[in-house]
């Protein structure tokens, strides 16, 4: 059952609203011996879910895709992050969550890349080190995936940004502690948060694509 389910999930007798009479002599029905499994399960779902969580940055991935000469892609994260966020079954209006990004922790994998992102041309990170992102609202989008609306601030520029994340699961690790997974995607223009710098190409084109493609997954350990 995914993280969510029991948002949904009903009993199959209460779903169908009908009253069935098990035989003489014979085992119950099995709807009627699937039905208190479902409950303890729904309640017992959402208890787990309720509650803080803390992302754990060791076991997560904050990513992003940029075309590179328009013939191909470069990845990239960051390495260094925080986030917390709280979820309220009963109210997803005051569920919230918040993750800053340590924007020195940039790593493409290059070392002069990586400087030249850090650079007053990209993210300045003496003048600007943080990258924040603060959600605004959670909504439901379906049993697995959840909407979040927030506000992505880079540099001294802040702007809306929404993301759907899809959950993977929810286990207890074999140090006690309960894990919840999300992954999920989206995409930004770059030049909207002040991020413009460019070079053009002799062939045509420029050396850095403007569209950015965010990757997201997540490892989140409930605390409270």
């Amino acid at each position: 059952m995914g993280l969510f389910d029991w948002f949904t999930k009903k009993s199959d007798a209460a779903s169908t609203g009908t009253k069935t009479t098990a035989p003489v002599a014979t085992a119950a029905s099995p709807a009627t011996d699937r039905s208190v499994p479902a409950a303890a399960e729904t309640e017992t779902a959402a208890a787990e879910l309720d509650g803080t969580w803390t992302i754990d940055p060791s076991h997560s991935s904050l990513g992003f895709v940029a075309r590179h000469a328009m013939v191909t892609n470069v990845r990239g994260t960051f390495d260094e992050f925080e986030g917390s966020g709280v979820v309220d079954t009963d109210d997803l209006s005051a569920s919230h969550a918040t993750v800053v990004m340590q924007a020195a922790s940039i790593n493409t994998g290059a070392a002069d890349r990586d400087a030249h992102l850090r650079s007053a041309d990209f993210f300045d990170v003496e003048t600007y080190p943080e990258v924040r992102y603060s959600t605004t609202s959670v909504e439901r989008v379906d049993e697995e995936t959840f909407r979040l609306d927030g506000e992505l601030t880079i540099k001294d520029v802040t702007r809306p940004l929404s993301v759907e994340l899809t959950s993977t699961g929810l286990a207890k690790d074999p140090f006690g502690n309960l894990r919840a997974g999300f992954e999920g995607e989206t995409s930004i223009n770059r030049k909207d948060w002040g991020l413009t710098w460019n070079a053009a190409l002799e062939t045509g084109g420029v050396l850095v694509g403007e569209k950015i493609k965010l990757v997201l997954d997540v490892s989140a350990i409930k605390s409270v």
